[in-house]
């Protein structure tokens, strides 16, 4: 049965068409109120000639279906089936920036992360946040009050001290026995959690009670530290009434687009103020659609969303509208709307985003140069780093078969590699070929001795490598007594970015990101740092060895033909009167008649 066969035998419901190819790949995926009418317009002259209909039509060998009850069901299904089968025809939300949530994990001493994924593992989730470094913020400000830390420690043990946060009171300690009780621990994570969900009003009554019993019983310190908490929650409080009195949540989207490629920008509206500002890309639009691509982009953004705002506005009407407000509106509990402004303010909003959008497009496309800060901020939101990284160190180790081992670390400062405070290392411990304990030494003689000099760290320590070498970092930073440095690393492979702490979402940056390129970047520059160190030390071994067989020619010439040379090769071509400059006549002679003996007559 082809395809023209099957479609008159599809039901007049609502329901999911999935188009396949020869080799049974999903290839798109697309809902319906009516699934014979809609997919038998496929055939129509008008559609065949549109050349993405076309082209879909003929790679096309199959068409499944599912049915639904209805036309929100179906929305949600197409939305999930995308998600799953990543179909090449469907426009598909590729991203370099999502938004934050604050997770409370599910331990018998709870911490709170910063993360970028929603999983189904018993934590609590807040968020997300906006813009990205609010959900930093707010962590830090629960380190600094209530004590609960983000650390990566073993909390399941006890460990003989306690690290820096404890002694500047960002931990209550739970790492070392003796420092804090479970039932104190526990009080800290109730407030920590009544925070996080608004509950100001709460928090503050219970703080208060706190602080009464603690003056009662004559325990003034501990009263007056939850009296100067209480006074910060309750001036927050009045922060967010007046705040939610400004005005509603909008989202506003606008495109533009060069096909196949198309820049997006949504602005984020919170309380009547524009907080934040997101991008999205594709290289894949040969047609574009607008109606068709806001439709797409909207469901795949919002239905997988905890927070969906009162509005969104679209710089286009589409077909799915009315059923995408039922649905969104659903899973909010109140009213949402999805509007095309025309006039007004709203349209004055929507030109602007529509102005950006053009503006990231010609960033990323036509490849603009940003300016030092907007690199640093496009890292600290990619990576879910706590603060733009000014300076990054990166490292990478080389041998041959773990011989002449090296490791080599490279820096970039405030938009540029910094040449100046590059470090060569001579690995002095390790025996045999493990990478892993090679980047364990090279980590802990380099911010050991930060330590001791009491300079600052750098805002991200870079591994060139996989998950491995990522936590053999974090080992030696642990053994340094370095809490909450960031840490990642990159696969050379994949060129897949590990973020230590969320190595379980690992970072997937699209081939055209600025982000991925200068991350690529600065570990090609460490690796070709470290290859070059070991192949000069290489040579200079070999050199060495062989000089020193040559009768007469000691350290000091050795050192002196290595300084000018670097190689065994250049020594060996080198004339007498070349290696007479840098060592005397009567060596120079030397060393060519070992190199060139000379064959007696007769």
């Amino acid at each position: 049965m082809d395809l023209r066969e099957k479609v008159a035998t599809l039901p007049a419901a609502p329901g999911v068409y999935l188009y396949k190819d020869a080799g049974e790949r999903v290839i798109y995926v697309g809902k319906a109120k009516n699934l014979r009418s809609r997919v038998r317009s496929y055939f129509s002259e008008e559609r065949l000639a549109d050349a993405k209909t076309g082209t879909l039509l003929s790679e096309a060998r199959d068409l499944d279906y599912i049915l639904v009850d209805n036309e929100k069901e179906a929305l949600a299904l197409e939305n999930n089936l995308i998600k799953q089968w990543q179909p090449r025809f469907n426009v598909l939300l590729r991203d370099d920036k999502t938004y934050p949530y604050i997770k409370l994990t599910q331990e018998k001493y709870p911490r709170v992360y910063v993360t970028r994924r929603l999983r189904k593992d018993g934590a609590s989730y807040f968020g997300p946040y906006f813009p990205a470094n609010l959900a930093h913020r707010l962590v830090h400000f629960i380190h600094r009050h209530f004590q609960v830390p983000s650390c990566k420690v073993d909390l399941t043990r006890y460990h003989p001290k306690p690290c820096l946060q404890y002694h500047i009171h960002r931990c209550l300690g739970p790492c070392v026995e003796g420092l804090t009780t479970e039932g104190a621990y526990a009080e800290a994570v109730r407030d920590v959690k009544l925070f996080l969900e608004g509950r100001h009003a709460d928090l503050a009554k219970e703080l208060r009670a706190r602080m009464q019993q603690a003056a009662d019983e004559t325990r003034f310190e501990e009263a007056a530290s939850l009296r100067d908490l209480l006074a910060t929650v309750e001036e927050m409080d009045e922060r967010q009434k007046m705040a939610a009195a400004k005005g509603d949540d909008i989202d506003i989207f606008a495109s533009y687009a060069e096909p196949p490629l198309v820049a997006a920008n949504v602005f984020h509206l919170r309380n009547g103020q524009i907080v934040d500002r997101r991008e999205f890309f594709w290289e894949d639009q040969e047609e574009f659609d607008q109606p068709q691509f806001f439709s797409a982009l909207l469901k795949q953004i919002y239905l997988d969303q905890h927070y969906i705002p009162a509005a969104i506005h679209v710089p286009v009407d589409f077909e799915d509208r009315e059923a995408l407000e039922d649905l969104l509106s659903e899973k909010r509990n109140r009213k949402v709307e999805i509007h095309t402004p025309q006039r007004g303010q709203k349209k004055a909003l929507l030109d602007l985003v529509q102005t950006n959008a053009k503006h990231s497009f010609e960033a990323r496309f036509r490849v603009l140069r940003p300016s030092s800060r907007a690199i640093q901020e496009a890292l600290q939101d990619a990576l879910g780093l706590p603060e733009p990284p000014k300076r990054i160190e990166c490292f990478d180790v080389s041998h041959i078969q773990g011989t002449d081992k090296v490791a080599s670390m490279v820096v970039w400062e405030d938009g540029r590699m910094k040449k100046s405070d590059y470090r060569k290392f001579i690995i002095k411990t390790v025996v045999g070929n493990d990478d892993f304990a090679s980047m364990r030494e090279v980590v802990t003689r380099r911010y050991a001795r930060l330590q001791e000099e009491k300079r600052p760290m750098p805002g991200l320590v870079l591994i060139d490598g996989g998950i491995g070498q990522l936590h053999a970092a974090a080992e030696a930073l642990e053994e340094t007594g370095v809490i909450n440095q960031p840490l990642a690393s990159i696969a050379k492979r994949e060129e897949i970015i590990y973020v230590l702490g969320q190595e379980d979402e690992p970072v997937v940056l699209d081939r055209f990101s600025p982000i991925l390129h200068l991350v690529q970047s600065i570990r090609d520059e460490a690796h070709r740092f470290a290859v070059t160190f070991h192949r000069t030390r290489r040579n200079a071994q070999r050199l060495t060895s062989e000089l020193e067989q040559v009768p007469g020619v000691g350290e000091r010439t050795v050192r002196k033909l290595l300084q000018q040379f670097g190689s065994l090769e250049l020594v060996r071509s080198a004339s007498e009167d070349a290696l007479a400059q840098v060592v005397g006549r009567a060596a120079a002679r030397k060393i060519r008649q070992f190199y060139e003996p000379q064959v007696p007559a007769g």
